[in-house]
Order: structure tokens, then C-alpha cells, then sequence
């Protein structure tokens, strides 16, 4: 009796499973693909568009490229962050709009323009506890935003500075073995760097001492 593949035993299983039966259960089901990643907190509502809010965070993700997981927390605290602003703002937006729609204009003789100001006027004094709320919110997300970019590039400054040292140290080894006519082995110091970033740093070495050249040869004249 052959023992059954993996792939044909999670086949069967996947028969007999039909997902969540009851209401309750659908809805936490339906919410679980709206979950942070990192914290479980929701952060796209029901009515929200998933995918768009995906391509928010990648667009976050492509701007400031984070390395390690302390850096991809903070891009995906900015990025849920700036989710929250932007849905205040839409609110904001939704409650003005209400709020016009349920005016009844003392104003009908008047122009359009003017019917539409005051009913404006008239909205934001009828929905001016919950936009002070909304703003409020506006304000300590906006901060939170703030802080999280600066903790985001002052972490980055420092990684990006230890490279940098990093390399030129590797650099300043790998050409001492090399008039020597040996080879260095970088891991027996724990250097561990890309071809790219080592073919960068030669660069930026090259145009140094080129630099440096220039500027002698400037002062000797």
C-alpha cells in the first residue's frame, strides 16, 4: 500500500473544508485579509479597497527601499499612517456633502452659487462637532507621520554610514592582500556586501582619489 503525496492528502483535506458557516464567522473571515501583517490591527476597512491600498504600500515600499525589519515597520507604519489620512480627508468630504444634501435652502430664489455657499455654511455648522473630531485625528496622525519619517531616515543615515565605512574598510584590506599577491577571503571579517554595492564603492573611491589628484595638482601650479 503506497503512502499517499502531500500534495494529494492537502487535496482531500481541502474538500472537506468549505470555510466559515455562520455569519459571524464570514465576517471574521472576511477581515482576516485585511489585517496588518506585523500588528493584526485592521487597516483597510470593508468598504476600502484592498488592492488599491497595496499599491499604497508598495509605492512606500519603492520610495524608501527599507532594509532589515525595523526599517520595513516604520515604511509600513508610514504607510498605513498616510491610509488613515487620506480616509479622514474622504470623510471630511463625505460629511459636507451629507450635509448639503440634507439642507433645505432658504435661499431658492437665489443664484445657484449662492444656494451652494450657504448650504455649505449651513453644513459645517451642523457637522461641526464631528469635523472637529475628524481634524483632531487629522492633526495626531499628521504628527505621528512626521515622526515616523525622521526615525525612518535618521535609522537609514546610520545604516547607510556603517556601509559606507564598511566598505572602505573592505576596500583598504582587499588592496593591501593584493599588493601582497594574496587573496582575501571578506568573510573571515564578516563583510558580506553585493557585488553592486562593492563595484559602487570602487567608484566612489576612484572619483575621490581623482579628486584628490585634481586638487593637488591645482595647488602645485
Amino acid at each position: 500500500m503506497s503512502i499517499p503525496h502531500r500534495t494529494q492528502i492537502n487535496r482531500e483535506n481541502s474538500r472537506h473544508s468549505t470555510g466559515p458557516k455562520t455569519t459571524e464567522g464570514k465576517q471574521r473571515s472576511c477581515l482576516n485579509a485585511l489585517r496588518h501583517g506585523l500588528t493584526g490591527q485592521i487597516v483597510v476597512m470593508p468598504t476600502e479597497d484592498l488592492h488599491a491600498y497595496q499599491l499604497h504600500l508598495e509605492s512606500f515600499t519603492d520610495e524608501y527601499n527599507p532594509e532589515g525589519a525595523t526599517e520595513a515597520h516604520l515604511v509600513q507604519a508610514l504607510a498605513d499612517t498616510s491610509w488613515r489620512l487620506n480616509r479622514v480627508a474622504a470623510l471630511e468630504t463625505n460629511l459636507l456633502t451629507l450635509g448639503v444634501a440634507n439642507q433645505l435652502s432658504p435661499f431658492s430664489d437665489s443664484p445657484q452659487q449662492v444656494q451652494d455657499a450657504m448650504s455649505i455654511v449651513a453644513s459645517l455648522e451642523s457637522q461641526s462637532k464631528a469635523l472637529s473630531n475628524l481634524s483632531l485625528h487629522s492633526q495626531r496622525l499628521s504628527r505621528q507621520f512626521e515622526r515616523t519619517v525622521a526615525q525612518l531616515q535618521k535609522l537609514q543615515e546610520t545604516r547607510r554610514a556603517k556601509e559606507e565605512q564598511d566598505l572602505d574598510n573592505f576596500l583598504d584590506i582587499t588592496e593591501m592582500y593584493e599588493e601582497k599577491g594574496e587573496t582575501y577571503d571578506p568573510s573571515e571579517d564578516g563583510f558580506v556586501f553585493s557585488e553592486p554595492q562593492i563595484n559602487d564603492a570602487i567608484l566612489r573611491r576612484n572619483r575621490e582619489r581623482e579628486a584628490d589628484k585634481a586638487w593637488d595638482h591645482h595647488n602645485a601650479e
